[in-house]
Formats: C-alpha cells, sequence, structure tokens
C-alpha cells in the first residue's frame, strides 16, 4: 500500500494561499507552511540530520512544531517531542534514552535546553540556520514519523514510534467519521507534546481548514478566540472544559459558531456537559490512545447526547474486542483490544514493553489498551475504567470511574480521583480525592454517595484538597495519587 507522507505539498499546490495556521496574530497560509517545512527540513540537512535521526523538541505550542512534523517526511528524521514540563532530571533521561542528534527550545526553555543539550537551537533557527540540498526521499507507511512519550508516572516514560500510516489514516477517517468540513476551524490549547497534533490539528490541515495555536491554555483568550475566529470544533480535557466553564466570561461568551465540542482523556463530568448545553453546544465523548492513533471511535451527534457516557464504535479502519482476565474474548466487557493500520510500531528501544502491549492473535496485531469497556447490543462501547485502577473491596471489585462519575453530579465537587488502597478489613478500599467548589463536609458526601452506589462502592477515605496532581495534557495522575497514600493508609 502505497500513501503521500508529503501531502501538505500538494495542499499547497491546491490553494497556496488559503489560511492555514493561526500563529501569533499572522495567518500561515497553505503555501507558506510548505515552504517553512522545506526551509526546516534544509536546515536540519545542514546540520547532518539524516534519516531515522531523531530530533527533540521541548516547547510550548508552537508553529515550530508543524515546520518539523511537515519537514519529516522530506527528510526522514523522527520529531521526537519532549514534555517540557518534566524536571531536569527526568528530561535528561528521556534525552539518553532516544539520543536526539538535534534539540530545539521554545523562548521560555532556553536556559533549560542549553543545560541539557549546549547545542541546541531555538526553533526560529528551522528557518534561518545554513541549508543543505534535500535528496529526493519518499516516507513509507510503516516509517516512523514521530515519537510521542507515554506513561512516566512512574519511572522513564516510553516513546511510542508513530508510523506515518497512523498518521494518514487517523487523518482520513476522522474526516470522514467525524463530519469535518473545510471551513472548520480549531483552536490547539492541549499540548502539542502529546497527541494534540493527531487528534484535530492533522485531520483539519488534511482536509484544508483552519488551526489555531494558543501557546499556552488560557480561558479568557480561548473564549475570545472561538468568537472572533468563528471556532466551529472543541476538543479539550475535561479539566479544561471545566476551566472554561467556570470562567466569568463564559456566561457571555459567544459560541454560536461552534458545531460540536469532544472531551478526549477522560470522561467529562455531567455537569460540565450541561453547562455547555445551556449555550446550544453539543457534546460527545472521545476515546483514543496516543498508541493507537488517536480517534479510536464515533459516534454521530444525537445518539451522543442520548447516551453521553458512550465513547461509541470503532472507527472504519479499526478493529476491537474485549478479553476477560482468563485471555478468553467476551462479547459484553472486558479489556479493549484494538487492531488496524493506526496501531504504534512499538516502544522504542522497549522490547519487552512493546512485547507486552502488542499481541498477535488469530494473523492479526493487537493493541492491548488497558482500558476496561463494556459493549451494549447495539455495539456501542462504554469505557469503565483502566484495568489497573480496578480494586477490589471484601470480594467485590470496584471500578473508580463509576464512583467519580457519582462525585461529579454533586454540585460541590469541582474535581475528584479515586483510587484504591489497602485495607486490614477489606484488602481494599477507595480513598476519593476531591477539589471543592464550595464547603462540604465528608458526612455530607458520603450520605449523597449511599443513595447513588451501593455500601462497598463509597469510599472509607476522603481527601479534601486544593488540587489534584496533573499530567502535561491535564490528565489526573491517579497513579501519584496512589504512590502517596497507599503507604499512609496501609
Amino acid at each position: 500500500m502505497e500513501l503521500n507522507a508529503n501531502w501538505l505539498a500538494r495542499l499547497a499546490e491546491y490553494h497556496p494561499d488559503r489560511p492555514a495556521v493561526l500563529w501569533r496574530g499572522h495567518w500561515v497560509s497553505y503555501g507558506e507552511l510548505y515552504q517553512r517545512a522545506r526551509r526546516a527540513a534544509a536546515s536540519l540537512a545542514g546540520l547532518g540530520i539524516q534519516k531515522g535521526d531523531r530530533v527533540g523538541v521541548l516547547s510550548l505550542n508552537h508553529l515550530g512544531y508543524l515546520e518539523l512534523y511537515f519537514a519529516a517526511p522530506l527528510l526522514g528524521f523522527v520529531p521526537t517531542l519532549l514534555n517540557h514540563r518534566l524536571s531536569e532530571a527526568e528530561l535528561r533521561g528521556l534525552l539518553e534514552y532516544t539520543r536526539p542528534r538535534a534539540l530545539f527550545y521554545g523562548p521560555d526553555f532556553a536556559d533549560l535546553a542549553r543545560q541539557l543539550d549546549p547545542g541546541a537551537w531555538p526553533l526560529e533557527a528551522l528557518q534561518t540556520l545554513s541549508p543543505a540540498p534535500l535528496s529526493p526521499y519518499q516516507a513509507a507507511p510503516d516509517d516512523p514519523a514521530l515519537i510521542l512519550f507515554t506513561g512516566g508516572t512512574t519511572g522513564l516514560p516510553k516513546g511510542a514510534l508513530i508510523p506515518y500510516r497512523q498518521l494518514l489514516v487517523n487523518a482520513f477517517q476522522t474526516c470522514l467519521s467525524w463530519g469535518l468540513q473545510k471551513d472548520d476551524a480549531y483552536i490547539v490549547s492541549t499540548p502539542m507534546f502529546h497527541a494534540a497534533l493527531n487528534a484535530l490539528a492533522t485531520p483539519l490541515l488534511y482536509l484544508g481548514g483552519r488551526v489555531i495555536i494558543q501557546e499556552k491554555f488560557d480561558p479568557a483568550e480561548y473564549l475570545h478566540w472561538v468568537s472572533e475566529h468563528q471556532v466551529s470544533l472543541l476538543f479539550l480535557v475535561p479539566t479544561m472544559f471545566q476551566m472554561l466553564a467556570l470562567h466569568p466570561d463564559f456566561a457571555t461568551a459567544n459560541l454560536q459558531s461552534v458545531r460540536w465540542a469532544i472531551s478526549g482523556g477522560a470522561p467529562c463530568p455531567a455537569p460540565v456537559r450541561e453547562a455547555f448545553r445551556a449555550k446550544l453546544v453539543r457534546f460527545k465523548q472521545g476515546y483514543g490512545l496516543t498508541e493507537c492513533g488517536v480517534n479510536c471511535f464515533t459516534l454521530e451527534l444525537d445518539e451522543a447526547e442520548q447516551f453521553p457516557e458512550s465513547v461509541g464504535r470503532p472507527m472504519p479502519h479499526l478493529w476491537a474486542r474485549l478479553v476477560d482476565a482468563s485471555g478468553q474474548e467476551n462479547p459484553h466487557r472486558g479489556e479493549l483490544w484494538l487492531s488496524g493500520p493506526v496501531v504504534m510500531l512499538g516502544y522504542f528501544h522497549r522490547p519487552t514493553d512493546t512485547a507486552e502491549a502488542l499481541i498477535e492473535h488469530e494473523g492479526r496485531i493487537w493493541l492491548r489498551t488497558g482500558d476496561l469497556a463494556e459493549r451494549d447490543e447495539q455495539g456501542r462501547y462504554f469505557i469503565v475504567g483502566r484495568a489497573k485502577e480496578m480494586f477490589i473491596s471484601g470480594g467485590e471489585n470496584v471500578y473508580p470511574i463509576e464512583i467519580e462519575r457519582a462525585l461529579y453530579d454533586h454540585p460541590a465537587v469541582l474535581e475528584c480521583a479515586v483510587v484504591g488502597v489497602p485495607d486490614a478489613r477489606w484488602g481494599e478500599v477507595g480513598l476519593a480525592a476531591i477539589v471543592l467548589k464550595s464547603p462540604l463536609s465528608e458526612e455530607e458526601l458520603r450520605a449523597y454517595l449511599k443513595t447513588r452506589l451501593a455500601g462497598y462502592k463509597v469510599p472509607k477515605h476522603f481527601l479534601f484538597t486544593s488540587e489534584l496532581p496533573k499530567s502535561g495534557p491535564g490528565k489526573i495522575l491517579k497513579s501519584a495519587l496512589a504512590a502517596r497514600f497507599k503507604g499512609e493508609h496501609a
């Protein structure tokens, strides 16, 4: 199968003057974006970068991410996107792991980048370094296009090797299944070092739409830009939707241009969805993994509103199965396995981790997602938790996501996370870490949950805190909570 990884060249030819990317107040056209990508490739060639070399990036959201993204299929290097929220020691570990030939940084990270690599370059240098001629090169579907890091809550993150086939298949099936249009516009606010490039930026640019880069998420600016630039699609993680809904400008914000909003990374709390629905914004729930490309399911808007907890049905070029603890397929509930052209190549230089994640079964390579899911009679999937997050209390399986949904329905709860901690009597019990909007006692919350959940599901411990630990993309780090409190409550 032959795929054109250098598809931006075609779009630059088809509509060179069409606006593609808004960056610091200036619209970069498709023609200009392609020329910037070619200039970036020539600059890297001038540094001696060759096929297979890694090129590191340490930055807030920046046009340079797209310059490197589209330069890669011209030269064959692999952009390696670093989480700028990590410590110097953690970043040094990732550089030792992936050994990039060059490191580029955004303006906020000059000192840190030069401590990590004295020869590091600012991203702006991609347009100014001494160029070298580009040799003819065509990326194959299975060539690595990106290294995106996953995990890292304990130990060194794993580098998922993302092939060009993942980027391309995800782009065109997202356009088709999500009903994207060439007139759509989207603000990239989730970190571009993570899956933001895959989620909507690549599909929209593939279609000829408009992408607006927000360097760092700011709710007021985001709400203003939705109106100013007639943004039609919203893609954020639940924490960010929550911040928008609670912002003073939300009540008067003009969101009439929005066709729909989609939440990724975790289920979006019902009160947040209701806040957007009150402003006539239609909502659906997304699901995807870095390793699988990243939009894995689809659901029509009417059905999404009728079944707000469902992520939908698998994308056209994706296969799904549910596997129980004994390794047998279960049509209704089990660990979600996915297979198709959007599955990663494996983890960079991590053969053991790769062997645990990618399983050959009946002639297919399956990705074990680690997520527990249910499937109803109509083929809709519901994510019910992480396999590793489930705990057993008094012999009963407890799924934290079910408790969290009940907690989020309480008007005083802003954010929450539930983890299992050791208990001398029951083996494990729940600990709920909660950020409140308004005063609420443990007794009141416990009584509320008892009206919603079976007794064994009600957490034994409640921790009221001012904030919860989060990853770069804004997901709550339950592993950090569990590591902190398991010993204390043992």
